[in-house]
């Protein structure tokens, strides 16, 4: 299921890896710089892979991360045949996304990859990052480094925030714990979620949360708050440096928004749609409306109160409200 592409000459391709390695670094004392965070930790080299090496460590993070979620649902089987069936069935729907989204992800930031001692690794996915700046008509080195900003600020928040990582993996196993292992009850809310999809009122933003539940939507009203802020904190950053740092930083905001909006075509939209990427691309939107307000009130000093504690998140509610925020923690 990856792409192939885009076509490039091995001296083009060398040319990349070494930017990205070079520009991964850079970027983090950047973005130190403007968000008062890490100053004095060690900067880790970034993993700099093509699409086959994202989807292999992507599939071991996912492997640490679903571990829960694997436990309780293979207690539920109870060694039956049920269980190797939808063994196989979910190993073929994982495969099918890491394979389409090995196509569209320039880069992230794993925090349970790696070193087990010292876990957390930076990917960039060379390929993926190329293919854009030539679609956008993008200065490679500008957008190159512009990449490296937002996905630095990712490692950032996971590296300078010490409880981060593993209020993140908590949240997953405690979603994981919720989760109804009966087969009849599951059908039973993904049919109820797909009718009401279109359906005024029901309170809910997708289909993904319709067949969670109600257990399960407590604790992912909190990931999603969660990850809101993340996102939108690394988005505030990669535009908050300016053009003293990357010039045409206006031009390719202004190009990278207008092609995530339009996405590609209908298959792809539906795929998207079908994966949640929708409320991915909410996070960015919503979050970085609330860091930006929240910033602009208060400074990025006092916004820092944020990572003080779980207790210093802001709720989902409170994204898209931040002045509730800024009464409740300021």
């Amino acid at each position: 299921m990856a792409p192939i592409g885009p076509t490039i000459s091995p001296a083009e391709a060398a040319r990349a890896v070494a930017d990205l390695r070079e520009f991964s670094g850079r970027a983090e004392l950047i973005v130190r710089d403007t968000t008062e965070l890490g100053h004095g930790l060690a900067v880790d080299d970034a993993e700099v892979l093509d699409r086959p090496g994202w989807i292999a460590a992507t599939a071991e993070g996912m492997e640490r991360l679903a571990a829960p979620a694997v436990a309780k649902l293979a207690a539920a089987a109870d060694g039956r045949m049920a269980g190797q069936l939808t063994r196989s069935v979910a190993g073929q729907q994982v495969g099918f996304i890491l394979g389409f989204l090995s196509g569209k992800v320039l880069g992230q930031f794993d925090p349970l990859g790696g070193d087990p001692a010292r876990p957390g690794r930076l990917l960039l996915v060379a390929p993926n990052i190329v293919k854009v700046e030539r679609e956008l008509g993008a200065d490679p080195t500008d957008f190159r480094l512009w990449v490296c900003l937002h996905e630095s600020t990712h490692r950032l928040q996971f590296t300078a925030v010490p409880w981060l990582r593993d209020y993140f993996t908590s949240l997953v196993a405690e979603f994981a714990d919720k989760a109804d292992t009966d087969p009849t009850q599951m059908v039973r809310r993904a049919v109820a979620a797909i009718k009401g999809e279109a359906t005024a009122g029901q309170g809910r933003t997708s289909w993904v949360e319709g067949i969670q539940s109600p257990e399960q939507r407590e604790v992912f009203d909190r990931v999603m708050a969660l990850m809101s802020v993340l996102e939108g904190h690394a988005d505030f950053v990669m535009d908050a440096v300016g053009p003293a740092v990357v010039p045409s930083v206006a031009t390719i905001r202004t190009s990278f928004t207008e092609r995530r909006r339009k996405g590609a075509g209908p298959i792809d939209r539906l795929i998207r749609a079908l994966l949640g990427m929708e409320m991915k691309l909410a996070q960015y939107v919503n979050g970085g409306a609330f860091v930006r307000e929240a910033v602009n009130a208060v400074g990025m000093t006092r916004f820092n109160a944020i990572w003080q504690s779980p207790e210093t998140l802001p709720t989902r509610a409170e994204i898209a409200d931040p002045a509730a925020w800024i009464r409740r923690v300021h």
